[in-house]
C-alpha cells in the first residue's frame, strides 16, 4: 500500500485529531507541513481547490475533512477499531456534534483571547475562510458565550467519565474520543490547563492526560513536492461507486461540484465516481500531476450537478 501521507500544521486542531489517531493505531506516516494561511500552492493540485486543514494522501487519493479520513483509515488498519462493535452509530453520531458543535465553542475562547495578538494577515485569511468578517474586538466580546458554551457541552463528556471509564464508550478509545480530544486539546495546548472552564471538569482533564500518551505514531517528515511526485506517478484506487437507490438521483460519470457547507466554501468540481449515505468522490484532472480522486464526507458537504 502506498504512504500515508498527511498535509497539515502542528497547531492545526483538526490535524491533531487525526495525528491522534496515527497513535491509537501505531501507524507510521509522512508529515507535509503546510500554509497556516492561504496561499497554498503544493495543496491545491491535489485537492483541486479544497483549503481546509487536514488532508490525506494515500497516492493519488485525496481524503478531505477528518469525517473521511479516519473513515479511511479504520478501513485500512481495522485493529483498535474507532467504532466499537454495538456502538458503531454512537461513536460517529457523538464525533460529529464535537466536530460541529463542541469544536466551534471552543474556538471562540482560543482565538477570542488570543485576537490581539494574531497578525493581521491571519484576520484577513479567515474572514475569507468564514464569509464574514473577523473582527477582533467582537471575538474578544464573545470569549464568556464560548466559555459557557464550551463547558455546557463538555458537562455531558464529564458525566459520561464520572462512573470510572476510561474513555467515552467503554475501556478503549473511539472515534467519538478523539473528536471531543480535538477542541480539547487546543484549548489546554494555546491556553493551558488552568483556563476556564476546564479546571471546573476533572474527568474530562484526566481522560485528556490519558488520550495525549497515545502519541502520534510513526512521522517522518516528506518535502511538499515529494508528495506531489507521488500522486502524479499513482493511479487512484478503484472508486466503491455510486449507489443507484440515492435519493440525490445522480449518476456516475455525473459533473459534480463539491462544497463545504459551513466555512472553507470553495467548490471542487469533478466527474462523480463515489457515492453513498457517508462518501462523496470525484475524479478529477490536474495539469501537472494527471488523474486523482478527491474523498469527501457526506453530511457537511453539499453536492450539486456541475453547471
Amino acid at each position: 500500500m502506498a504512504e500515508i501521507i498527511l498535509h497539515h500544521y502542528p497547531t492545526s486542531p483538526f490535524s491533531e485529531k487525526v495525528r491522534i489517531v496515527f497513535g491509537l493505531k501505531n501507524l507510521a506516516w509522512r508529515s507535509v507541513e503546510i500554509p497556516v494561511i492561504m496561499p497554498k500552492p503544493d495543496l491545491m493540485p491535489l485537492t483541486g481547490g479544497y483549503r481546509r486543514t487536514p488532508v490525506l494522501q494515500i497516492g493519488a487519493d485525496i481524503y478531505c475533512d477528518t469525517q473521511i479520513i479516519l473513515r479511511e483509515l479504520q478501513k485500512r488498519f481495522p485493529e483498535r477499531s474507532l467504532t466499537p462493535a454495538g456502538h458503531e452509530g454512537v461513536a460517529e453520531a457523538l464525533a460529529y456534534w464535537a466536530d460541529r458543535t463542541l469544536f466551534w465553542s471552543a474556538v471562540g475562547i482560543v482565538m477570542g483571547t488570543l485576537a490581539d495578538t494574531l497578525p493581521e494577515a491571519f484576520h484577513k485569511d479567515r474572514s475569507a475562510f468564514s464569509g464574514r468578517p473577523v473582527d477582533p474586538s467582537r471575538m474578544k466580546a464573545m470569549v464568556p458565550v464560548g466559555r459557557d458554551q464550551t463547558y455546557a457541552g463538555l458537562a455531558h463528556v464529564e458525566s459520561m467519565l464520572v462512573d470510572g471509564r476510561a474513555f467515552l464508550l467503554g475501556g478503549q478509545p473511539s472515534m467519538a474520543d478523539v473528536a471531543v480530544y480535538n477542541p480539547v486539546w487546543f484549548v489546554l495546548k494555546r491556553l493551558g490547563a488552568s483556563t476556564s472552564p476546564f479546571d471546573k471538569l476533572p474527568q474530562v482533564m484526566a481522560w485528556a492526560q490519558r488520550m495525549e500518551r497515545f502519541g502520534h505514531g510513526q512521522p517522518t517528515d516528506m518535502a511538499p513536492g515529494e508528495a506531489l511526485d507521488v500522486a502524479e506517478r499513482s493511479e487512484p484506487d478503484m472508486p466503491a461507486g455510486v449507489d443507484a437507490g440515492d435519493p440525490s438521483g445522480l449518476k456516475a460519470g455525473t459533473p459534480v461540484l463539491v462544497t463545504p457547507d459551513d466555512t472553507g466554501k470553495v467548490p471542487v468540481g469533478g466527474e462523480l465516481v463515489t457515492l453513498n449515505a457517508y462518501e462523496i468522490a470525484v475524479r478529477r484532472a490536474d495539469e501537472r500531476l494527471g488523474t486523482v480522486v478527491v474523498h469527501f464526507p457526506r453530511a457537511g458537504f453539499v453536492l450539486a450537478p456541475a453547471a
